[in-house]
């Protein structure tokens, strides 16, 4: 039975029961329908049975040649026989390091036991209150469990793997013990070897993964649809080590699902994306959510051939026409990792080429990591489950920058070219020196339409960015390619095991990006320490406004405390907060996370600190972690701050389980007013309050010798300026118009553009509302609480203009953005 969830607190429910089974490989075949707003197709689900249900007697090496002989005739009398393809069409033979997608199998048509209507599915299922049980008391079936909502599922069926020509070699090793089981165990046995083989067999593997999701289906499952899950079963059997190891679902998305979104890019084409939903892929595929539930995949789309599809595979996919206007995409993925970071993207998007010679070369510069220590840790053995790694790969340990591809709309490929294409390099390049061995084998990055919700959003071999980097110079464009890019390590490769633990990723990230950033800039240790003081000052002032302006329940990094990381016992559970529209734009997570990184940094030493980050990328790539894994482990290397009072402990007390602003934090808050950069902007804030004090007494002539007596400042600094300006209670119209005319306000990145945007809202200058119209239509994923600021003014033409942006944005913006705009309105 689905959990009661408290509406009022708006938690995510992960019903999966993964301790029973878990999915090891998915197989999606899917086509992409822009008419119709669909995605549909089948998909295939390669089951391992869970940690709680391991059969407790052991395989036989005896082999079972003569059983799977036997079985190939019994298989035809089975009920429910409906062929899908022609398995014997992927031919044993095939090489393995060149191998297709067979071709799409067809589509049944039957309406029997398939096209339920949700009340027909639900009544499939006598027994459904009991999915979460551990065990299945008397004779109740057992039932798979899977994460889906927002999906028209069709069809499910035991997929007959046995029928594959050439899997003979996977029954060899088994041994059947109950003859009136065999078949279904030799299937079950097939699979078992199949997801088990060693990783330097993984062609072959994906190959016979291709081959057994075409095989015939071999009985239908019952099934029923929740609100938030997929219940399958399958009559008579009650254990997991029973149930059919692979199944294949036939199913649509609806135009309405929150896992993409249908839309338009910035030159009219459209498009549809995965765009980070708070509720994940399971509107896209059912699946297992739970971070636990690692698996592998590989997927073929179709769609028109205008059309590009980019997915977070590891491969760069290259097109294959299989009728005139179709073409097909297929891509995978070897690494094992959880299947909310499955990432597609269709669009008319255009390749971005290089009209230039990079700076840092990709393929051919290869170098040592950061010492010869560091290297040394690389040749240890990995500690995560098998896969083909990068960390034990010599030619991939001494990769400085990794492959890469920028892919954007036709309108928006000069402004890639300017800064974007040479940012990458040299950005990837800095994550190598500071972290070493990059966890992905490529990078494409695309430019997303402007209803994306954030600035940036990274995925295995792809980031999202959003359009409002680009303009403005290299500063905020250099800086969100950082912080993405360091999700490469801490978020993917090194992910956290309860998903309210987010500062682990976002805490991270932010940390990284400031170091990143300072060695692609190539700063000197004086210029890094002002420009990260200066970041600092601007993050505590975010911090301090969001603890002042938030639930304090939603400011805890670790909300769930001592049960962190615990699930019950089928698995399922729930994220804390996981729908709340607000979440989504709050940056508490990223704030305080990274303050408590800074702060460690600078009790143990930068350079101390940093070899320890690569140490726990090294111990900990491919695998999941609670916050204790890595306090425990950097605390271990520096044992004399123990004796000073620093332990896991104190840590969890003062920075983890409170709300509000850590108690350390505040007494170095006010620390980096003293720094270079910052008193820089407090002489300029001077000069603008006299400059206005003048403006007023002097009526309307300008006195000439005001203008430029003001400084050249960098975009922080801007940002800190007019932060300060923006405490003012008054500014005349004159000096709002000297602030935007002396440093190109308009011209700025968005978010010196945002407090701009601000000042002119705070102070009703009317000559720059074209301003703000232009920056809430163009950069959405920032100007969320400009609605908000236009409202509480109570002016009518504020007022006005709220409502006519939001009118023309919301069709097309990001729910949960169109949720909080709302609010705010109405």
């Amino acid at each position: 039975m689905e959990p009661q969830l408290d509406p009022m607190k708006d938690d995510l429910p992960l019903m999966a029961n993964t301790s029973h089974m878990l999915v090891k490989h998915y197989v999606l075949d899917l086509d992409v329908d822009f008419k119709s707003q669909v995605i549909e197709g089948f998909i295939v689900l390669f089951l391992e049975t869970g940690s709680r249900y391991r059969r407790a007697s052991s395989t036989g090496e005896e082999g079972c040649q003569s059983q799977f002989d036997e079985t190939c005739k019994i298989r035809a009398s089975e009920q429910g026989h409906v062929p899908v393809s022609n398995a014997s069409a992927c031919s044993s033979k095939m090489e393995y390091n060149d191998f297709a997608v067979c071709g799409k199998g067809e589509k049944d048509t039957s309406d029997k036991n398939g096209n339920h209507s949700n009340e027909e599915q639900a009544s499939g299922i006598s027994s459904s209150k009991n999915c979460c049980d551990i065990e299945n008391h008397g004779n109740e079936d057992f039932l798979l469990v899977l994460d889906c909502c927002d999906l028209s599922v069709l069809k499910v069926e035991e997929v007959d793997v046995a029928a594959v020509s050439g899997i003979e070699k996977f029954t060899r090793s088994a041994k059947l013990t109950d003859v009136s089981k065999e078949l279904a165990n030799l299937r079950n046995q097939i699979v078992h070897e199949l997801v088990t083989l060693p990783s330097d067999r993984w062609k072959e593997q994906l190959y016979y993964y291709t081959c057994c999701s075409q095989a015939p289906g071999c009985g239908e499952l019952l099934f029923a649809t929740g609100t938030w899950s997929l219940e399958i079963r399958k009559s008579g059997i009650r254990t997991p080590a029973d149930f059919p190891h692979a199944i294949r679902i036939q199913y649509k998305t609806k135009p309405e699902g929150r896992s993409v979104t249908w839309t338009t890019d910035q030159s009219g084409r459209p498009c549809v994306y995965t765009m980070g939903s708070p509720i994940n892929n399971r509107a896209l595929f059912p699946c297992q959510e739970p971070p636990i539930a690692l698996s592998t995949w590989q997927a073929s789309v179709r769609t028109a051939a205008s059309f590009v599809v980019l997915m977070s595979g590891e491969n760069s996919a290259e097109p294959v026409q299989l009728q005139e206007g179709i073409m097909s995409w297929y891509y995978y993925v070897t690494m094992p990792m959880p299947a909310s970071t499955f990432t597609i993207a269709v669009g008319c998007w255009q390749e971005v080429k290089q009209s230039f010679t990079p700076a840092v070369q990709t393929n051919n510069e290869f170098s040592l990591p950061c010492s010869q220590a560091d290297f040394r840790w690389h040749e240890e053995s990995c500690g995560h489950v098998e896969y083909p790694c990068r960390f034990q790969s010599p030619a991939a340990r001494l990769q400085r920058v990794i492959p890469y591809r920028v892919f954007a709309p036709w309108c928006l490929m000069k402004c890639c070219e300017e800064h974007l294409l040479q940012l990458i390099p040299q950005c990837l390049s800095a994550a190598y020196t500071t972290l070493g061995t990059h966890p992905f084998s490529r990078l494409d990055v695309l430019i997303v339409p402007s209803n994306f919700s954030s600035l940036g959003m990274a995925s295995p071999h792809i980031i999202f960015l959003s359009q409002s980097v680009l303009p403005g110079g290299r500063h905020l464009c250099g800086t969100r390619l950082c912080h993405e890019i360091a999700h490469a390590w801490f978020g993917l490769a090194i992910g956290a095991r309860d998903w309210t633990e987010e500062w682990i990723s976002e805490g991270f990230a932010t940390f990284l990006e400031d170091v990143f950033w300072a060695r692609a800039q190539q700063l000197s240790h004086d210029e890094e320490k002002a420009q990260q003081e200066l970041k600092a000052l601007l993050r505590w002032r975010r911090l301090r406004d969001e603890v002042q302006n938030s639930e304090e329940e939603l400011q805890v990094l670790r909300p769930n405390k001592e049960s962190t990381g615990e699930v019950s016992e089928s698995g399922a559970s729930i994220v804390k907060h996981g729908l709340k529209a607000e979440k989504i734009f709050m940056q508490v997570h990223y704030l305080k996370g990274y303050f408590l990184l800074r702060s460690l940094a600078r009790r143990i030493g930068g350079a101390s600190y940093l070899a320890s980050l690569r140490k726990f990328v090294n111990k900990f790539h491919g695998q999941l972690v609670l916050s204790q894994d890595f306090l425990s482990m950097l605390l271990e290397d520096v044992p004399e701050q123990k004796e000073s009072g620093l332990t896991v402990e104190s840590i969890f007390t003062n920075w983890l389980d409170s709300s509000g602003i850590p108690k350390p934090l505040l007494e170095e808050g006010e620390t980096w007013k003293e720094s270079r950069l910052v008193q820089q902007v407090s002489g300029e804030v001077t000069k603008w309050i006299r400059t206005n004090q003048r403006i007023r007494k002097s009526g309307k002539k300008k006195r000439r010798q005001d203008e430029g007596t003001f400084q050249k400042l960098l975009p922080d600094q801007l940002v800190l300026l007019l932060e300060y300006l923006l405490e003012e209670k008054t500014l005349c119209p004159r000096t709002l118009q000297g602030l935007e005319k002396t440093y190109q306000l308009r011209d700025q990145d968005a978010e010196v553009r945002h407090r701009w945007c601000e000042l002119v809202v705070k102070h009703k200058y009317v000559p720059a509302y074209g301003d703000v119209e232009k920056f809430l239509r163009e950069d959405q994923a920032m100007g969320v609480y400009l609605y908000g600021e236009l409202m509480v003014n109570e002016d009518a033409k504020q007022q006005e203009l709220a409502y006519k942006c939001f009118a023309a944005a919301r069709e097309q913006m990001d729910v949960s953005s169109a949720k909080v705009v709302a609010e705010m309105l109405f």
